[in-house]
């Protein structure tokens, strides 16, 4: 069988040691998440995954949102390992944002109301899709990506800062950049605890 998705998929790997040093323009990687972003399938179609792609002050202004919130709440004498990590994102290319539209998750509950208790669960597998697509074609072009979530402690601020529509609710925070090193061993679950096979 072919296995170049899996290939991709393997070179998938959550980067924290993030930098500037991107070959492609901040219109080309645009221009690939977005696409990732429209190629992921939801339920019943229903698109309801939603993206702010952010560079160079809009970027920074993201992570310095992550630092103001964090200060306010981590004790001042254990902050110094919050400020680093907070930093190393901040030391990326860019970050994607993304976000359920809630309202268009309350339009399907309304219009097919026999699936109404699943669509909130549905939006969340879009978001996962998403976030997978956008992941792999940034790995496959040797863009180090990993997915944080500062959420929901940043979101008035973020949505105050960049005019996000209230409607749109936000779920993860992916700084994204060049490789400066590589991520560590992955250890996977034994097999027998993990499928079955029928046959």
């Amino acid at each position: 069988m072919q296995t170049e998705t899996l290939k991709l998929a393997t070179q998938r790997r959550s980067i924290y040691a993030l930098g500037k040093n991107v070959n492609a323009s901040e219109d080309e990687v645009a221009s690939v998440i977005k696409e990732a972003v429209r190629q992921a399938p939801t339920a019943f179609n229903s698109q309801t995954t939603r993206a702010v792609i952010a560079f160079g002050d809009s970027h920074d202004k993201v992570w310095d949102i992550v630092m103001e919130t964090l200060r306010k709440i981590v004790p001042a004498e254990s902050f110094a390992s919050t400020e680093e990590k907070v930093n190393s994102f901040k030391a990326a290319f860019g970050t994607v944002l993304l976000f359920t539209d809630t309202d268009a998750v309350a339009d399907l509950k309304e219009n097919f109301p026999l699936y109404a208790d699943n669509f909130d669960d549905f939006a969340e597998q879009g978001i996962g899709l998403a976030t997978q697509n956008i992941w792999t074609v940034l790995a496959e072009n040797k863009i180090g990506a990993s997915n944080q979530h500062y959420n929901p402690l940043i979101d008035k601020a973020v949505q105050d800062a960049f005019g996000v529509p209230a409607n749109w609710h936000l779920r993860s925070e992916m700084p994204f950049g060049s490789i400066e090193a590589p991520a560590g061993d992955k250890d996977f679950m034994d097999d027998a605890d993990r499928f079955k096979v029928l046959k």
